[in-house]
């Protein structure tokens, strides 16, 4: 039965990668998501015709302790990743800093109109909160990112007065970084609005920034496409801890 099993996981990682790529999200990630449903095509091969016995033992070893260290290290992130998933922030911040994401010709993509909305409603709440928008242009994106998020905002009703544009980072670490020398990192109170599964990563990057006093602040995702996002951010927490941006 163990065959079939890998089977089902096979073509269910084969079938959400292709959804995943259909969403012209301007990643490859979905690649992950291909490469493990082959990688369970495979085990299905082996159980089925009992060739597991035939590979050497450094071999098995070797395939099990990788197997291991990845789902613990997923189960590890995963738990580090809900908190935030709830993170309501806290009224009266200073400022907002919202992160980028991607671009499209009609404006922004449905994750960034999450994070874009959510601010908009803390924004209406908080009227001396001010917002940096934050993002650079990628090689796939009409214009800057940040750029895109002003207008949105403006078209939402927030003052343009309000928006402090910041368009030349290419990844959640600039974003941090190049936003936090609009104010005293020190001193100023930061909410970092960003999709559930990112808050946790963008917090501890600007934790690890400077920044004196900051929170999250979360914006929904799209529930169908969370595992993917969750896999996503396991491999950037280990690459950004890696790096020692965490």
């Amino acid at each position: 039965m163990l065959h079939v099993l890998y089977i089902v996981l096979a073509l269910l990682c084969l079938f959400y990668g292709v959804c995943v790529l259909l969403t012209g999200s301007g990643t490859s990630f979905y690649l992950v998501w291909i490469a493990l449903g082959l990688l369970f095509a495979g085990g299905a091969l082996v159980q089925r015709f009992h060739l597991w016995g035939r590979f050497p033992a450094a071999v098995r070893a070797g395939v099990l302790i990788s197997a291991g260290v990845f789902g613990l290290t997923v189960l590890i992130t995963w738990l580090c990743l809900l908190p935030g998933c709830f993170a309501g922030g806290e009224p009266g911040l200073d400022y907002l800093v919202v992160l980028g994401a991607q671009v499209r010709p009609t404006g922004p993509s449905g994750v960034l109109r999450y994070r874009l909305d959510t601010a908009c409603d803390y924004l209406a709440e908080n009227p001396d909160t001010l917002c940096i928008v934050s993002g650079g242009q990628g090689a796939n994106e009409p214009e800057p990112e940040g750029a895109a998020m002003k207008k949105y905002l403006v078209q939402r009703g927030i003052a343009a007065e309000r928006i402090i544009e910041e368009n030349q980072s290419g990844n959640t670490v600039e974003n941090i970084r190049n936003s936090s020398a609009y104010f005293n990192a020190e001193e100023a109170s930061v909410g970092i609005v960003t999709n559930n599964f990112h808050v946790f990563r963008g917090v501890r990057i600007a934790r690890k920034a400077g920044y004196g006093w900051v929170c999250g602040i979360a914006a929904p995702s799209v529930g169908f496409y969370l595992p993917n996002n969750m896999l996503r951010e396991t491999f950037g927490i280990v690459k950004d801890w890696a790096a020692g941006n965490l």
